[in-house]
């Protein structure tokens, strides 16, 4: 069993907003929120398969993309569950 792999499948705008994420992650002080240090291997292993496959990462319009993408991820106002809140 330990040559098995799990597989991840994303979309492009949810690989790219991840990426992201996971780079600003590294590069900040994480040890009050990451407690065990066999955490990081798979954080690294993850950021680096994503900077390999999300295309246009390094592109000039980068931050414009990157805006895009977070504006379709975001949940739209719409698409509250009816019937959700309090009575």
């Amino acid at each position: 069993m330990e040559n098995e792999q799990i597989v991840i499948k994303l979309t492009p705008d949810e690989a790219l907003v991840l990426s992201d994420w996971l780079e600003r992650v590294q590069m900040t002080d994480l040890s009050r929120l990451v407690d065990d240090e066999a955490v990081w291997a798979p954080i690294h292993r993850l950021a680096g398969t994503l900077d390999k496959s999300v295309p246009g990462i390094f592109a000039a319009d980068y931050a414009e993309r990157l805006d895009a993408a977070r504006c379709r991820l975001r949940p739209r106002s719409d698409d509250t569950v009816a019937g959700g809140g309090a009575d």
